[in-house]
């Protein structure tokens, strides 16, 4: 079978497997046309080579060409036939531990060259210009790497409208694959985004995302080359390299300027990112307070941030700070209401709205109260 090159291989493979679909009568012949981004009639043509020449039908000609990645057919058929049949409830990330723990098969990308491991890039960045706002090689894509992500573009460039995302599990839940997602139960991204007032844009289809692929695939024929170049290694070494060189040389090659002057950016002026992006619900000890003797029935926010301590809040004040076991750490600017040295002190009117409440309510009951006995005396 002639060679061709990886994105080939892969929209020969996108195709198949929505005509298997379309054939098994799992979508209909219009919603495969719409997933594949043609119309009907050209659809039906690619059946028609499908159904004459195989999956070798299935190829645009005037890419072939061979390719230094190139994977052997059978290894791609075989991974796809263990998702279909074996592993087809697994998410992506299962899935691939999988093919390499117990079916011994290792098709995955490796940014550094030489490096036995593997890392997922993320990538932040103008959808109209593709400007670079934020790239760093992480083990894992996961809620608190996009979260940091997010962190560090707010602080370093500001509020923005929205974000334009796929449906992956850390952005949004799916109760059915394939199905529409969940918004009353957001996820720990989607809250903190809210909490911001950015609005979180979920892409249905692959063609929605196609920019993002398009950087994806440039950035594979290029950056790993960068990366043998300089002799980079390691991933630490990586991402220095991407904040300092890479996105000046990516924005100078490959962004737009954009069709208006300014900025839709809004400087950030509030004091809680930390407590914004980070894990909430979860449940500790609270140590007692210098502002109020007791917080028997009152909510409690409980926050882990991101590098793995957890803090309690109420209202505006900070209760507590803890390490990743849950251990009480000081606090270092102590603000009315956080605890300090563990000291028991009794609730003060004066630091305590609701003691300021209870008192004012319990004065006005004995003016009253003396009032009434004055009359009393005087229509004896």
């Amino acid at each position: 079978m002639p060679l061709y090159p990886v994105r080939a291989l892969e929209r020969a493979m996108k195709i198949s497997e929505v005509i298997t679909r379309a054939i098994s009568g799992k979508i209909n012949w219009i919603q495969a046309a719409e997933i594949l981004g043609m119309s009907d009639r050209q659809l039906r043509r690619w059946r028609g080579n499908w159904a004459k020449y195989g999956y070798n039908g299935l190829f645009d000609r005037r890419t072939q060409r061979p390719s230094p990645k190139r994977v052997p057919l059978a290894d791609v058929e075989k991974v796809l036939r263990l998702y279909r049949e074996k592993y087809f409830d697994l998410n992506v990330k299962h899935f691939v531990e999988k093919l390499h723990a117990e079916e011994h098969i290792s098709l995955s990308y490796r940014w550094i060259p030489g490096l036995d491991q593997y890392q997922d890039l993320i990538v932040i960045f103008d959808d109209a210009t593709s400007e670079v706002y934020d790239v760093q090689l992480v083990d894992e894509e996961s809620t608190v790497t996009v979260m940091a992500a997010l962190k560090r573009v707010v602080e370093t460039r500001g509020l923005f409208c929205s974000l334009y995302s796929d449906r992956g599990s850390h952005m949004a839940w799916t109760p059915k694959a394939g199905g529409p997602v969940d918004r009353q139960k957001p996820t720990q991204i989607a809250r903190a985004l809210d909490q911001l007032g950015i609005e979180l844009i979920l892409a249905y289809s692959p063609q929605a995302r196609g920019r993002c692929e398009r950087i994806f695939g440039t950035w594979q024929g290029r950056l790993p080359q960068e990366f043998r170049l300089r002799g980079i290694t390691e991933v630490e070494a990586a991402n220095e390299f991407l904040r300092k060189d890479w996105i000046p040389m990516h924005d100078a090659s490959f962004s737009l300027e954009a069709e208006q002057t300014g900025t839709a950016f809004l400087p950030y002026t509030g004091t809680e990112l930390e407590k914004i992006f980070s894990y909430e619900n979860r449940c500790l000890q609270i140590p007692q307070q210098t502002f109020r003797f007791s917080l028997a029935r009152c909510p409690v926010l409980v926050c882990e941030h991101l590098d793995g301590t957890i803090s309690l809040h109420y209202g505006p004040h900070r209760l507590g700070h803890y390490d990743s076991q849950g251990q009480l750490l000081p606090i270092p600017h102590l603000k009315t209401g956080q605890a300090a040295a563990h000291r028991a002190l009794r609730s003060s009117p004066i630091n305590d709205p609701g003691a300021k409440s209870f008192r004012a309510a319990g004065l006005r009951v004995t003016q009253e109260r003396k009032k009434d006995q004055k009359r009393k005396k005087g229509a004896a």
